[in-house]
């Protein structure tokens, strides 16, 4: 699991995308629309227009940036992409199934930079080589690192017989949730499944799995639970949970775990360079869907010790990095 250089599985081939194209016109005024569970002040989102402003597209100069969060009003998504598709932006960068699928109902024109889990498997997209009409972006393998996380949970509570997996009921499939369960009874474990809609449903989801007597959380990958992954955090801690999610950046924010890529690389290096390319002409059905290749696991010492669980030793001498 040591970290490696990223680059991008297109096709079954490796890749690395440069910033080709050609050069944006003067005195025009290029609009990009964000459709995303995080505010633009997310590091990620910054990041990601600081790349911009290094290709030439300046915000307050010849770039307009016009970002939606949706991350506590799920339910108003269609009307956040049908206010950017009026705003006549030049791309959307949305996250999220929902959030890809309101923007795909209302504009088959505006070029569409998809963020999330399968985009395949979610029919986002027809092929990831020559994906289909306005839409490309990034597939992030997520169903399949759920397992991966799962199975690296079993691994940090030695001997844990009951875990409790939060998921997304607007993404989770339900063929993905039982076959997790059938992963977890294989090893001898019980997996209580808690669907969460919204954020509200939070709260009583950690209290039931609380009640039920599990010993560790399993925070599927999901825009709507890292949008509100303080409070599970929060709440986590304080009942001394072990818990794991999607993003490597989560642990070094005081989750015990986490596990997959990171996402301030994965905009910075995937989602920055297609935004230049369709702003510069480039058609999304042009534009490979990328997946990460590499992934890191960072483990919260810090946190293990406020929860007071001693996490193995070989799972700690695996880490990619150790927060301390």
């Amino acid at each position: 699991m040591r970290r490696r250089d990223f680059f991008w599985l297109v096709g079954g081939a490796m890749v690395a995308w440069p910033f080709a194209g050609s050069a944006q016109d003067a005195g025009r005024t290029y609009r990009v629309g964000g459709l995303t569970p995080t505010p633009r002040e997310a590091s990620f989102i910054s990041g990601t227009l600081a790349e911009l402003k290094k290709s030439g597209f300046i915000e307050g100069q010849n770039l307009t940036v016009d970002w939606r969060s949706y991350g506590q009003s799920v339910e108003r998504v269609s009307e956040f992409a049908a206010e950017l598709v009026k705003a006549q932006v030049d791309v959307i960068v949305a996250g999220g199934d929902f959030a890809i699928r309101a923007v795909q109902s209302a504009t088959t024109t505006i070029p569409i930079i998809g963020f999330t889990d399968d985009m395949i498997g979610s029919r986002l997209v027809g092929s990831l080589a020559r994906p289909d009409g306005n839409t490309t972006g990034f597939s992030l393998l997520a169903s399949d690192l759920d397992g991966k996380r799962q199975e690296l949970l079993i691994e940090a509570v030695p001997g844990v017989r009951r875990i409790a997996t939060f998921a997304d009921s607007t993404t989770s499939a339900s063929q993905h949730l039982q076959a997790l369960q059938s992963a977890a009874r294989a090893r001898g474990v019980e997996l209580t499944i808690h669907r969460i809609a919204n954020a509200e449903e939070i709260a009583p989801a950690m209290e039931a799995a609380t009640a039920a007597n599990v010993a560790a959380f399993n925070i599927l990958a999901s825009p709507l639970l890292f949008a509100n992954r303080k409070l599970i955090l929060e709440r986590a801690t304080a009942r001394q949970m072990p818990t794991i999610f999607q993003w490597p950046e989560v642990a070094e924010e005081g989750a015990l775990m986490g596990y997959g890529p990171r996402i301030t690389q994965l905009w910075r290096d995937s989602v920055a360079p297609q935004v230049v390319r369709i702003l510069r002409g480039a058609k999304p059905a042009d534009l490979p869907v990328q997946q990460p290749t590499t992934f890191e696991l960072v483990i919260n010492l810090k946190t293990a010790k406020a929860i007071a669980h001693e996490l193995p030793a070989q799972l700690v001498l695996r880490a990619d990095k150790l927060i301390e």
